[in-house]
């Protein structure tokens, strides 16, 4: 059972059809991404908005979470690291599970939106599930261990990733490694830029996540 605590918003409608669920960055919380429920909502009017806590108070900073531990940030070891990665892998993944059978969604009618380390773990995660969820949208993050993925993943799902030009916290050249070690384990991936962005999220990258998520959770163009 997953001991994640849990931020939502429901849908505009009244009904329900499909999911987003948001991954927060280090040293931030489930509520700093719900926000983006606002603007996102008004045009997803069937959909569900989730934003998990991550599991550990983060180090460098007490105020928010992490989902593990960073090294040249925190001072922690790499060997912290990668155990802190599983633990959360296993709670984001009971998580998962857990929010599928109460709200009773389907794994094709959730979207994973993450944003740096909560989009390391949406391209961790969602491949590797028995599943395939609808899409993943990954702002200004990179994908963990690229020469892993063709071995252990299980499924395939569409991607998109955005990442602004000059984002100071991860480098912008994550975005198309992420991209090349994905399309070449035949994932369907697109790839925005966000110009003159920081390591942040654009009204242009919003939009382009916006008519992505609207296309792949099944919404009717117009």
């Amino acid at each position: 059972m997953s001991d994640l605590t849990n931020h939502k918003r429901d849908s505009l409608s009244g009904r329900t059809s499909s999911a987003v669920i948001f991954l927060h960055g280090y040293g931030a919380d489930g509520n700093d991404l719900l926000s983006l429920a606002d603007p996102l909502g008004e045009h997803l009017p069937d959909t569900m908005f989730f934003a998990p806590d991550a599991p550990e108070v983060c180090t460098g900073n007490p105020m928010g979470f992490q989902w593990f531990p960073i090294p040249w940030i925190d001072g922690s070891s790499e060997e912290e690291s990668r155990n802190g990665m599983l633990r959360a892998v296993d709670e984001l993944n009971d998580y998962l599970d857990n929010l599928m059978v109460d709200y009773g969604f389907e794994a094709e009618q959730i979207a994973l939106v993450g944003f740096s380390q909560g989009t390391m773990m949406s391209l961790h995660v969602a491949p590797r599930r028995e599943e395939a969820m609808a899409c993943v949208v990954g702002f200004s993050g990179r994908l963990i261990a690229p020469e892993m993925l063709a071995d252990e993943m299980k499924v395939k799902l569409p991607i998109l990733l955005l990442h602004g030009d000059q984002d100071e916290v991860v480098p912008p050249q994550s975005m198309p490694e992420a991209g090349q070690a994905l399309q070449e384990a035949g994932f369907e991936t697109y790839a925005h830029i966000m110009r003159g962005m920081g390591h942040g999220i654009s009204p242009d990258g919003l939009g382009v996540a916006l008519a992505f998520l609207r296309e792949k959770l099944g919404y009717e163009a117009g």
